[in-house]
């Protein structure tokens, strides 16, 4: 079974292909997803990209998603965690600073840190929601898409849940190629 994991950062997975744009130890594919990826089409069983789609621009993030597509096996499937724009919204408008991330030094207000995370320090460019994951992996040509829980999966694919991290401010989504 051939396993990618996309935008994998420092922290490479055994046992996975390991992809990301610079290059560390354990990283198997060192590029711009966005030139397209050094695989042929239909190879992979699975792909998950953990808090990665949303640091591309919106305008390059359809492309990205065809090119996952390709490189899918017909019927593999696609995993993505996100940052939850919904969960940091409500968070902010109950007050909860305690949901957020940033340290006071950085941001006081419940306000400022609901900017501050969604935008992570700059390096965030596209926010996400369900219905607007949903929408772009159609338009990519994926089927079957579907929110799941933090650590489940609608797959039955064993272990594609392995690298699902962030569970407090993530959403998770699973579609078919």
């Amino acid at each position: 079974m051939k396993r990618l994991q996309l935008g994998c950062g420092p922290n490479p997975a055994p046992g996975w292909i390991n992809t990301d744009w610079t290059p560390h130890p354990g990283v198997d594919l060192v590029g711009d997803i966005r030139q397209g990826l050094a695989l042929e089409s239909g190879c992979i069983d699975h792909a998950v990209a953990i808090h990665f789609l949303q640091d591309l621009f919106w305008p390059d993030i359809p492309g990205v998603l065809r090119e996952v597509r390709r490189v899918l096996r017909p019927g593999g499937v696609l995993r993505l965690g996100l940052p939850d724009m919904e969960r940091a919204i409500a968070a902010w408008q109950r007050g909860d600073t305690a949901y957020f991330h940033v340290p006071d030094e950085h941001a006081r207000s419940v306000g400022a840190k609901l900017v501050t995370q969604l935008i992570w320090y700059g390096s965030v460019h596209t926010p996400f929601n369900f219905e607007f994951a949903q929408e772009l992996l159609h338009d990519a040509g994926f089927h079957a898409i579907v929110r799941c829980a933090f650590r489940e999966s609608a797959s039955g694919i064993e272990g594609i849940t392995a690298l699902d991290n962030r569970e407090r401010e993530s959403f998770f989504v699973e579609a078919r190629a």
